[in-house]
């Protein structure tokens, strides 16, 4: 969590990423109304193109506001799991939809790469504008994107990027035209391509990403090392045989093969996974749910206490 931002409940968080997504919706619609509008009037197809893109903007902003009032729907008989997923398929959606958006407005620069284009200069307003707006938003969701651990969240920020970099692209391209027009006069639709390039590039990382999480990747091995060290905080827990995590939506779902002294009776050894659960999930706002199964330790308590073994064992498998 960031310096200076009090912690969250994970009800708060999902409000906070809803109240982004409507935020980015209205702020892009007042953008692609605008690019498109001037870009027709000012016979512009890197303005039209930084539109459109701005457009499905809002339409990604609408699917990350869905994706997360889903996702925060409680866990029932059916999804005992919870609603997560609908957050990660919304990441899923947007990256899809970057890579349709970037390959349309590709192929539609490519087919007008031969006219010429003589613009006004009132063609470079709302591109000028919209860099300012962009760097706000972009940098507003992956801030909150990082502290709730919002994979569609994070993935807007990059659509964001994705429009402040293709904006970038389009204020050049019509700089070069108004400044050069018969020397530059295909600049403006080489623009175009350009901008389409770059969204479908991006768009693959977005879907690469998502679809990790749809095929349950395992977390990165420091997280993995804070269960184990937070499940060895307990008293009793001897060793970890195995720790595995899977993400649905915001949060991870945790296995955890608990070692304990193989005297133990069984109602001693419930106490301490019940512990451990509490522990790692008071800990560790990230975790969702910790299920714990019981081993036998290789070694009596006696032993692991005479040896030292606590921490040796601490790496697990």
């Amino acid at each position: 969590m960031e310096r200076g931002l009090e912690p969250v409940s994970a009800e708060q968080e999902e409000v906070v990423g809803r109240r982004i997504a409507l935020l980015s919706m209205s702020v892009g619609a007042l953008l692609a109304f605008a690019k498109i509008w001037v870009g027709l009037n000012a016979g512009s197809t890197s303005v039209v193109s930084d539109g459109l893109e701005a457009g499905g903007d809002v339409l990604s902003s609408g699917i990350v506001y869905a994706g997360l009032w889903l996702a925060s729907k409680p866990p029932d008989y059916e999804h005992p799991y919870g609603h997560g997923r609908y957050e990660t398929l919304a990441g899923l959606a947007i990256g899809a939809m970057l890579l349709l958006t970037g390959s349309a407005i590709f192929w539609h620069g490519l087919t007008t790469l031969g006219e010429r284009s003589e613009l006004p200069s009132y063609a470079l307003y709302p591109l000028i504008a919209a860099v300012f707006i962009k760097i706000a938003l972009a940098g507003t969701k992956f801030r909150v994107g990082r502290r709730i651990a919002s994979t569609s969240l994070e993935a807007d920020g990059w659509h964001d990027i994705t429009d402040l970099v293709s904006t970038g692209v389009a204020l050049v391209a019509v700089g070069l035209t108004l400044a050069a027009p018969r020397r530059f006069e295909r600049a403006d639709h080489i623009g175009a391509m350009i901008i389409g390039l770059i969204i479908f590039l991006l768009s693959i990382r977005v879907v690469r990403r998502t679809v990790e999480q749809l095929l349950d990747t395992m977390p990165a091995p420091p997280r993995l090392a804070e269960i184990r060290a937070a499940a060895l905080g307990v008293e009793g827990a001897l060793g970890i045989e195995k720790c595995l995590a899977r993400r649905t939506g915001l949060k991870y779902h945790v296995d955890l093969h608990l070692e304990v002294a193989p005297e133990m009776t069984v109602r001693a050894s419930h106490e301490i996974a019940t512990r451990v659960k509490i522990r790692v999930k008071e800990m560790l706002p990230w975790v969702a749910d910790v299920l714990v199964h019981v081993e036998p330790a290789q070694l009596s308590a006696a032993e692991v206490e005479a040896s030292g073994a606590y921490a040796s064992r601490a790496h697990g498998k």
